[in-house]
């Protein structure tokens, strides 16, 4: 099988169900960040070493998470309702649940929360705040395809939830670096 077909050709794509769109129909451009955002897991992944338990735990939990946005990907490229969607897995409660399960985990380990905190510190933190940028953004594009067309809430729990714990693992990372927490220092008004 050739990876071209040469049916994208006039500015369109196939969804899952057979309906061709626009490639830059905001249900692309929904599913399209997805995929960006879990290339840039892979990126974070690719930053973590096995050999440091904290590490190894984040691979662990990314190789879960990369699974569940390709179904996220896949739910967003086929509407309830359209042809093929009983083939599609849902994002469901328990997902979103198992989520916010590491979320506590992470941040459980993590000094309190007392100031805004800049996206900085080691390597990791920094790759884990891109992805949590990201992550926000595919997020909001979710919503907005929501007031066009029917979007699942379960994919935006599950994402809304990714980036807190995006932002907990940033800060677990550079807590095992041995970096603080970079304060956010407001300007005074003049």
């Amino acid at each position: 099988m050739k990876l071209y077909t040469r049916t994208g050709d006039d500015g369109t794509t196939g969804l899952f169900s057979g309906t061709r769109v626009a490639k830059d129909h905001p249900r692309i451009e929904a599913y399209g960040t997805v995929d960006e955002f879990n290339a840039i897991v892979g990126m974070v992944m690719s930053a973590c070493r096995k050999e440091v338990a904290f590490e190894a735990r984040l691979l662990e939990i990314f190789g879960q998470v990369q699974s569940r946005l390709f179904d996220i990907g896949a739910d967003l490229a086929t509407p309830e309702g359209a042809n093929n969607s009983s083939k599609i897995l849902r994002i469901e409660e328990h997902h979103v649940a198992e989520v916010e399960g590491w979320i506590d985990e992470v941040d459980g380990a993590n000094p309190p929360l007392r100031t805004f905190v800049m996206p900085s510190g080691c390597e990791l933190a920094a790759r884990l705040h891109l992805a949590r940028t990201v992550c926000r953004r595919a997020e909001r594009l979710m919503v907005s395809l929501g007031q066009l067309e029917p979007v699942g809430a379960g994919p935006l729990r599950y994402m809304n939830r990714l980036s807190d714990l995006l932002f907990a693992m940033a800060r677990q990372a550079n807590h095992h670096a041995g970096v603080g927490d970079v304060p956010w220092i407001p300007a005074k008004p003049a």
